[in-house]
């Protein structure tokens, strides 16, 4: 059996023990699940159009149904109907639990079929748990501005607008409940966060950024109703960033309170660029190294800080060969470390190879090197962002001689990231 919770996780259940773990609301929307199972069956009486019936056919199956004779009977009644409304809030649980019950699959499997007024209640049991009101967020300039992909949860990439620090935020929220229904509410919210999480600690987000607009008070929303926000001159110090074990993003999540029933809650993704003028000063890189007596060589980069479209020249001089080498290669290597002290996790990926030599060379011979990084997926170097973590690149020199043995030299760079004009590209 499977449980899916209103955060969209999907857990595997096996027997009691774990559906008792998953909490008492949880084993109470279990047994609505089966009792209600039942009734849909069972039922072959209703009619497809009868709104009593499904009523009916959702008031016997619940747990919480009482005797609803003289006053003391309404009164379990009401309570019995407000309960019944909160597990509203386990919607999602309680469809998964009807889908996957072992008798559906059976009736499915041997062609048993619902009765129409079962097919109805299952229905209104469904329209019952859909959200009772849909929340889009824009932006004021959103069509004018720029739009950068980023990869989402599910794994898809998605195009979001591109701000920087020191920005203006600004745009509309619209809330449109459901036709013929009322949203009642404690409050609307929108926050603007700034938040990291590192991968070993998936679900916990450390909020460097906090701005918080109250959009509404206290009320009941009956058609479609718009907020405007606005936070000025948001200072927003860290670039947006999606690694291998840790994810940097910035959000804009409107929350609508509820009592009884959980808050309604929806996230708008934005990015954050940061722009760096061309530094005064960038010394080159120059080294000489090798194996005393085998290998000397000299390499020689012009620079030492290069922005996102920029090209790596350089050149490499061979000052003494004695070992036979067969190929060359320059790559370009990122390394995220996370977390500090015994905690820390370092993962280093090769984002590119770049092959310089091919052959044998011979003393005084001079490899040039130009590598333009337009095609590689580049992000500026981050140095303990927030405490959390840091992200480095590396010029790896890398020689391989006939027997297939390995002589690398690694150096770091500086990347940052140039406002974008015809001259930079």
């Amino acid at each position: 059996m499977y449980i899916c919770d209103l955060r969209g996780g999907l857990h595997g259940l096996d027997g009691p023990s774990d559906l008792a773990e998953a909490g008492p609301q949880a084993h109470e929307v279990a047994i609505f699940a089966r009792q209600l199972e039942a009734h849909l069956l069972s039922d072959t009486t209703n009619g497809p159009d009868s709104s009593s019936s499904i009523r009916s056919t959702v008031w016997n199956a619940s747990p919480v149904r009482k005797s609803t004779q003289g006053k003391e009977g309404q009164v379990q009644a009401s309570a019995a109907a407000h309960r019944l409304e909160a597990l509203t809030e386990h919607g999602d649980l309680l469809l998964l639990l009807l889908r996957r019950r072992p008798s559906c699959s059976a009736a499915s499997s041997t062609g048993a079929r619902l009765s129409p007024g079962s097919v109805a209640a299952m229905n209104y049991i469904i329209g019952a748990f859909k959200p009772p009101c849909d929340i889009f967020v824009t932006f004021s300039d959103e069509r004018s501005r720029k739009q950068v992909p980023i990869k989402k949860d599910n794994g898809k990439t998605a195009m979001v607008p591109a701000f920087q620090s020191l920005e203006t935020i600004a745009g509309e929220v619209s809330i449109a409940p459901v036709p013929g229904k009322r949203l009642e509410h404690t409050g609307v919210k929108i926050e603007l966060l700034g938040q990291i999480e590192l991968y070993f600690d998936r679900g916990n987000f450390y909020d460097f950024t906090s701005l918080v607009r109250e959009l509404d008070i206290p009320g009941e929303i009956y058609e479609r109703k718009t907020y405007p926000f606005e936070f000025s001159t948001v200072e927003m110090p860290y670039e947006s960033y999606n690694g291998t074990n840790v994810r940097l993003r910035y959000i804009l999540k409107v929350t609508i309170g509820r009592n009884y029933v959980g808050n309604i809650v929806e996230c708008r993704d934005f990015c954050v660029r940061n722009y760096s003028p061309v530094p005064t000063i960038n010394n080159s890189i120059k080294m000489e190294v090798g194996i005393e007596d085998c290998l000397h060589i000299e390499f020689e980069y012009s620079k030492s800080k290069y922005h996102l479209k920029d090209v790596i020249v350089g050149k490499i001089y061979f000052l003494l060969v004695r070992i036979k080498i067969k190929n060359m290669e320059l790559e370009i290597r990122r390394r995220e470390s996370t977390g500090s002290g015994p905690n820390t996790y370092v993962e280093t990926e090769t984002l590119a190879k770049f092959e310089l030599m091919d052959g044998a060379p011979v003393r005084g011979e001079s490899i040039p090197v130009r590598l333009f990084l337009t095609p590689y997926e580049l992000t500026p170097t981050y140095r303990n962002i927030n405490n959390k973590f840091s992200v480095k690149y590396y010029l790896n020199l890398v020689l391989v001689d006939e027997e297939d043995r390995r002589y690398f030299k690694q150096q770091e760079i500086t990347m940052y990231r140039l406002l974008e004009t015809p001259q930079s590209s």
